[in-house]
This record gives structure tokens, C-alpha cells and sequence, in this order.
């Protein structure tokens, strides 16, 4: 692997339908990966208003008095509450830019984002396939064996295998694609 890299690092989506088992997948890869040395960021996505204290808190009432952002700080974490009051939802880019240095930094939700992305799909769900209609999913995690009309280009993995989905995680994070911007490369 290689060092951590300055800003988010190296971006994966993962996406699927609620009830998929995203996060309890992310939940095996971070542990996984972060086990065994790698610094890894999460961007979650939630269509549902975020809390992180009760409304009694002095940080909440500093928010509810009109505060743009509250940062609370303690000897065992920081979290940093921006009220958008109406303002339209932060891109992905500039989340993105406000995290500090990682390996790795996966993103959980964001569908619509042109970034590489993992789909967990469980047709029993009911719900259609993400992967055959964006070319950005590189691998598909399911508990259903793989169609046999995919396309190669498509990895499939066995959601039932947690192993191997954090060894196709570590092979793609080795042999990404990079490019030349000014002289220096770029992934």
C-alpha cells in the first residue's frame, strides 16, 4: 500500500438500495483495513436530518441561536455541525476536501457521483441493479452468483466472502489508474 496520500486519498462509492447491507459491509472493510495499517475516511450520505446531540446541548442551542458552524471538541473526537440553513447540500468535492489525509476514503451513498463504486445488490430486495446501467461500478458484492451474460470488465464478488471483497479492495487500491498533471502523478 502506499502512504497515506494528502487529502481524502484515493475514492470508492459504495451504493446499493437500503436494506443491501452497505454498511455492514464497510463496517468489515474498515475494520479490516484499518487492522492492518490504512488510514480510512467515510463520507455517509443521509437523506434524513443529522443529530448528533440533544437539542438540550450546548452545542445544539449555540446551532439553534444562529451559529453557521459548531465544532465540539473532546480528548476523544471532533465533530463539526455546519447548518446549511437553506443553503443547497455541500458537492461531494468539497466534503471531500475538508477531511483530513487517508489511504483510503469510502463513500457510502452518492448514486449519482462519477467515481469508481462497489455496488452491494441483493435481488431479493426486489430492487433493479445498479451496476447495468453505470459504467463507474467496478465490482458488484452479492449473495447471488454472477450473471452469466456480464461483461468481464464487472468484478463479482461473494457478499458471504469478506475476505475476498477487502483482497479486491487491496488490488484495486494497488493498481489504480494514475495520470500526469503538471509533472507529478495524480490518481
Amino acid at each position: 500500500m502506499s502512504p497515506t496520500e494528502p487529502g481524502p486519498g484515493p475514492v470508492l462509492g459504495v451504493v446499493g438500495w437500503s436494506g443491501s447491507g452497505k454498511t455492514t459491509l464497510l463496517e468489515v472493510l474498515v475494520a479490516r483495513l484499518s487492522g492492518d495499517g490504512l488510514r480510512v475516511n467515510i463520507v455517509k450520505h443521509s437523506h434524513h436530518d443529522i443529530e448528533l446531540e440533544p437539542p438540550r446541548k450546548d452545542s445544539a442551542r449555540l446551532r439553534q441561536a444562529g451559529a453557521a458552524e459548531v465544532m465540539i471538541a473532546s480528548p476523544y473526537r471532533i465533530a463539526i455541525m455546519r447548518e446549511l440553513r437553506a443553503a443547497p447540500e455541500p458537492a461531494l468535492d468539497e466534503l471531500l476536501a475538508r477531511l483530513s489525509p487517508a489511504d483510503l476514503t469510502l463513500v457510502e451513498g452518492y448514486k449519482w457521483e462519477a467515481l469508481p463504486k462497489l455496488e452491494v445488490h441483493r435481488p431479493s430486495l426486489g430492487k433493479p441493479a445498479l451496476f447495468r446501467n453505470d459504467a463507474t461500478i467496478l465490482a458488484v458484492v452479492s449473495d447471488v452468483a454472477r450473471p452469466l451474460e456480464l461483461s468481464d470488465r464487472l468484478a463479482w464478488l461473494d457478499l458471504n466472502d469478506p475476505d475476498g471483497v477487502v483482497d479486491w479492495v487491496c488490488a484495486w487500491l494497488n493498481n489504480r489508474p494514475q495520470v500526469l498533471v503538471d509533472e507529478t502523478v495524480k490518481d
